[in-house]
């Protein structure tokens, strides 16, 4: 068995088990504080490598990211390699194309390429002289009482070393993590949704973009959806979200076919029938699984970051966002407690654990959420069954809603969320308070609508052949609406 012999008695050493996104900017945030930093991976180093193996949704990179990138002299250059999204673009299934922004004017989110981040991230890490990487490292085992860890090595060796702090930003299936389930009074949690995804690429045409590149394309439809996010190549990278169950009835390029006329028939032109028959059985749909956990520290010892404290579904473009804004946090909170991890520690458990699961819960949230789906079937309903100008004023707020102009269910959550660095947890509070406000707002405003409604009924009584209006004609037009027209009114995707 090999020991390193890379510890220095004058710095504190910090280890950094994970060299993904969260753990490569952590490397740079504590090397920025001149502690001696050792990362350790256990993959190659995707630099290097001829296949990056692992997860490649893109990115949406929005403020809280980009206010980490900040802070280690990042930004610039990330943004400079990413592709501004101003708004959703909602396809629907006629092959309409509606936006909807996601803030006010000149705000956006940007679509990032995870793997090029994450090797700049690497490699700003690397520029620190106080930093090294260690790649092929897996972690086998570590001590919360004197930090030793050991590692296992590709030919069979092990390696052992020991340091003054060790951050896990491993994943959601976390080595650092397995420590703090043997212990007691560590709540944990994980749970996979019914839906998988598949990765398809849509290439340029007559070399650009098939697509208008600066939004982030929706295709929603009803239990499933398509999203495409642009790349700097002038290709799209286009997400399938499904239940697993319905990957599985696709057994044939055929019926791969056959399901894209059904629900993204303005689609399969842009990414071509035969890259279609191919590429659908390249690789099966991955699960997705929202992961929860509390303390995210034991003693001055380890601390959890990024996926490894909780991993989130990507339904609300935060993931990412959240990991990053955990290396700001902590080096607040360090700055706080002057670099004491006795103190620094906990302080982060207390602070970051309500954010991190309202956000976990969020993202959950908006993977059911059908609130949008239900107002449009009410605005049809009620402008069936009453006169325009009995129901006009009733329908005021709805209409705004549908217009995304005033989104009040979920417009400033959104905002909150993705262009500020207000905490999450406090940000949903807010939402709940202000859903509250414009339901009885929305109540009041029925009821007086209603009241004036049947004065004028009884003041001018309408014609009643006019106002008639069959059942079946009803249902006809609730089907008719069988596709909302977005993932949910509080989606950032």
């Amino acid at each position: 068995m090999e020991e390193s012999a890379l510890r220095r008695e004058d710095k504190k050493v910090v280890a950094v088990v994970g060299a993904g996104l969260v753990g490569a900017l952590n490397a740079c945030f504590f090397a920025k504080r001149g502690f001696e930093v050792e990362v350790f991976e256990t993959r190659e180093d995707i630099r290097k490598a001829k296949v990056v193996k692992g997860r490649s949704i893109n990115l949406a990179l929005s403020h809280r990211g980009r206010t980490a990138l900040k802070h280690v002299g990042m930004e610039d250059k990330i943004v400079s390699k990413g592709i501004p999204m101003n708004a959703r673009m909602i396809h629907s299934l006629s092959g309409k194309q509606s936006p909807i922004p996601y803030g006010k004017k000149g705000q956006y989110i940007l679509s990032v390429d995870r793997a090029n981040l994450n090797k700049e991230l690497l490699t700003a890490a690397e520029t620190y002289p106080n930093t090294k990487l260690n790649f092929d490292h897996k972690l086998q085992d570590w001590s919360a009482e004197t930090g030793l860890m050991t590692f296992a090595r590709p030919h069979g060796s092990k390696t052992q070393t020991q340091a003054d702090l060790i951050v896990g930003c491993d994943g959601a299936f976390s080595a650092v993590r397995k420590q703090f389930l043997r212990r007691s009074r560590f709540n944990y949690s994980q749970t996979y949704i019914p839906h998988g995804y598949m990765e398809l690429t849509m290439r340029p045409r007559n070399g650009e973009f098939a697509m208008k590149p600066n939004y982030l394309h929706i295709w929603p439809r009803n239990t499933f959806m398509m999203i495409a996010l642009p790349n700097l190549d002038k290709t799209f990278t286009c997400t399938l979200f499904m239940p697993f169950e319905e990957f599985e009835k696709i057994s044939t390029g055929d019926e791969v076919i056959e399901f894209f006329q059904k629900y993204f028939p303005d689609a399969i032109p842009l990414i071509g029938a035969a890259t279609l028959r191919r590429d659908y059985f390249r690789l099966p749909a991955q699960a997705m699984v929202s992961v929860k956990c509390s303390p995210y520290h034991i003693g001055d010892k380890c601390v959890l970051m990024g996926d490894a404290a909780h991993a989130v579904v990507p339904f609300y473009g935060q993931g990412m966002n959240a990991g990053f804004e955990d290396c700001i946090v902590f080096d607040e909170i360090m700055n706080q407690f002057n670099e004491d991890f006795s103190a620094v520690l906990p302080e982060y458990s207390r602070v970051r654990v309500p954010d991190d699961h309202a956000i976990a819960d969020l993202a959950m949230y908006n993977y059911v959420e059908v609130i949008q789906f239900l107002l449009h079937m009410l605005h049809m309903f009620f402008s069936n069954v009453f006169s325009p100008a009995l129901w006009s004023s009733g329908l005021l707020v709805i209409h705004s809603l549908e217009a995304g102009k005033t989104h009040s269910f979920g417009f400033f959550l959104v905002f909150q969320v993705t262009f500020t660095r207000t905490r999450y947890h406090v940000a949903v509070e807010r939402w709940h308070w202000q859903d509250k406000v414009i339901n009885r707002g929305l109540l009041l405003g029925a009821v007086g609508a209603a009241a004036g409604g049947f004065y004028l009924l009884i003041k001018n009584p309408p014609d009643i052949n006019k106002l008639a209006i069959t059942a079946e004609k009803v249902w006809n037009k609730m089907a008719a609406l069988k596709t909302p027209p977005s993932v949910g009114a509080a989606s950032q995707i």
